[in-house]
């Protein structure tokens, strides 16, 4: 069932929702690419905060690289899925070689985004993180854990998630701005009439226009 028309909607409903940030000149919106950077773009532009991204990246199990086991970010942050690695058996030294692959493409993923221009300080700001959606939360998680130690405060604004995943990781931020929380919930594209695929280049063109030039 479709909550939203598309992403842009998404992240219009969330600067509502987070106007009583507007114009703070200690906060910055923090999207995960790629869909999560046109609802980031919608919020950083309705209540006037600077806009940037946060790479997370999801590790697959051994065999089967769609099944997340765990996540990270270009700045760490690596959480895991306890209860998979121990059925699967998951080898320290895969998670080892994983980890690392990872936070190295991450790593990459941002020089091509940013094309050049620095990313933006975190430290002592109110931290607003995005995404499209969130359906296990791992990718969120590990990005949370990743600027934890730098922000002074954290906001979580998801249009739609899973309940049981919303509970969870109100734990590990200050706030949680979510939308929507369906009782059923198979993936974050059935709730957008619109899911249309966003392109490396999309991502790198919306930074083009929010970061400031190197």
């Amino acid at each position: 069932m479709a909550i939203f028309r598309d992403r842009a909607e998404a992240g219009q409903l969330l600067s509502e929702a987070l106007k009583d940030l507007k114009r703070e000149d200690q906060a910055i919106v923090l999207a995960i690419p790629g869909g999560g950077v046109v609802v980031g773009e919608v919020v950083s532009q309705k209540i006037h905060i600077p806009l940037d991204v946060i790479i997370s990246r999801k590790i697959g199990a051994p065999h089967n690289p769609e099944l997340a086991i765990g996540a990270t970010t270009s700045k760490g942050g690596t959480v895991w899925d306890k209860g998979l690695l121990e059925n699967l058996r998951v080898s320290h030294g895969f998670q080892q070689e994983e980890e690392y692959l990872q936070i190295e493409e991450a790593k990459r993923r941002e020089r091509i985004f940013r094309g050049g221009r620095p990313s933006l300080d975190i430290i002592g700001k109110t931290v607003v993180l995005t995404d499209d959606g969130v359906a296990t939360g791992l990718t969120m998680e590990a990005a949370i854990h990743a600027v934890e130690n730098g922000a002074s405060e954290i906001v979580l604004a998801i249009p739609v998630a899973p309940d049981g995943v919303v509970i969870r990781l109100k734990n590990e931020v200050s706030r949680v701005v979510v939308l929507a929380t369906p009782e059923t919930f198979h993936s974050v594209g059935e709730f957008y009439q619109n899911f249309e695929q966003i392109t490396d280049i999309q991502v790198s063109e919306i930074l083009k226009r929010t970061l400031p030039k190197a």
